[in-house]
């Protein structure tokens, strides 16, 4: 099997770093356009309410990974600075979106002016600095502590724990977790100096990769949902061939652009995979609590558009892929 695998990629293999990431561009975006033709075939054709449903779906999904995709390919054309920025405003957008969900109080301004203007901000620049050490930390340790001191300094006990986990949640998903992304064009692995480009591109595949095919197999499947109250459509089947079909792609891109050994890039690829699809899920959750069926529904009062919803499974995958890898490969501060 291997030694089959080699003959069909290695030519792949011994191209240059940009023709790769060119080669492997035209090949998801035709994937994109052969799957966006299938599915206004599938319009065309659907008779039935239920049938179309299930199409608007598969649609706004397919829809959300069409957005990713070109997150990622801006990304690279900006570079390492350019795809920080941009995933930096991302990340504000996004942040913004979670907060128009939450029932927050005049008390709560402060803490969210240091959200939006200062921890953002400075974790972005510590992503820039490549400093490994501080900005894994800097959230989960300093924002965490000065977040209630500054809630405390207003004066306002009300719902004081409630509030404060609401806003820290969003600034761990939507700030610390997204700006990992951006990280991973910064990384240097071994054998792959320069190379971090092609982990954001194997992240962002195996993500999508996973999320379209559980999509599709919840479809194909008799449901057995995990949690009916959550999300009708996610059964652990669906979500197990989600995760394979995720793997296997990731497993390719990371024997073929990175030198990755064949079961690092099927470990790598099958931990981004699972988590990312988890993070899909937790966003249901969300949704329901905040009495929002799409994020996108215009008719929602919350203003929410769409895009935090997209950049979910990202959000989640992201800070997993990256430490993983990072610990993997003794990578160290």
């Amino acid at each position: 099997m291997i030694d089959t695998l080699r003959i069909v990629f290695d030519p792949l293999r011994q191209l240059s770093g940009p023709q790769q990431v060119q080669l492997l561009f035209l090949g998801l975006f035709g994937a994109l356009l052969a799957t966006s033709a299938y599915g206004v075939l599938r319009t065309v054709r659907e008779e039935d309410r239920a049938a179309a449903l299930h199409t608007d779906r598969f649609t706004r999904e397919l829809r959300a990974v069409w957005v990713t995709a070109t997150v990622f390919w801006l990304a690279w054309v900006f570079g390492p600075v350019g795809a920080t920025l941009l995933f930096g405003i991302v990340s504000f957008l996004a942040f913004r979106e979670y907060i128009t969900l939450l029932k927050t109080r005049a008390s709560d301004h402060r803490s969210l002016l240091l959200a939006f203007f200062a921890v953002l901000p400075l974790q972005y620049v510590l992503v820039g600095q490549s400093d490994l050490w501080l900005f894994t930390v800097f959230v989960p340790v300093y924002v965490f502590i000065a977040i209630p001191v500054v809630s405390a300094l207003a004066n306002d006990p009300e719902r004081f724990l409630e509030r404060n986990a609401k806003i820290q949640w969003g600034i761990m998903v939507c700030i610390f977790g997204l700006s990992h992304a951006p990280a991973l064009l910064l990384l240097n692995l071994p054998r792959a100096q320069g190379k971090g480009a092609f982990l954001l591109f194997m992240l962002v595949m195996v993500s999508a990769t996973a999320q379209i095919a559980q999509e599709l197999a919840s479809r194909r499947l008799r449901r057995r949902p995990v949690a009916r109250q959550i999300h009708r459509d996610f059964s652990w089947r669906a979500f197990g061939i989600g995760v394979g079909t995720g793997a296997l792609v990731g497993m390719l891109l990371g024997w073929t652009t990175l030198g990755f050994k064949v079961p690092q890039a099927l470990a790598m690829s099958t931990i981004a995979a699972a988590s990312g699809a988890m993070g899909d899920f937790v966003m249901h959750a969300l949704k329901k609590d905040a009495g929002v069926r799409h994020w996108g529904n215009t008719a929602s009062v919350t203003g929410a558009v769409g895009l935090l919803d997209r950049v979910a499974p990202i959000c989640f995958a992201a800070p997993v892929f990256f430490h993983s890898i990072a610990w993997y490969f003794g990578l160290k501060p």
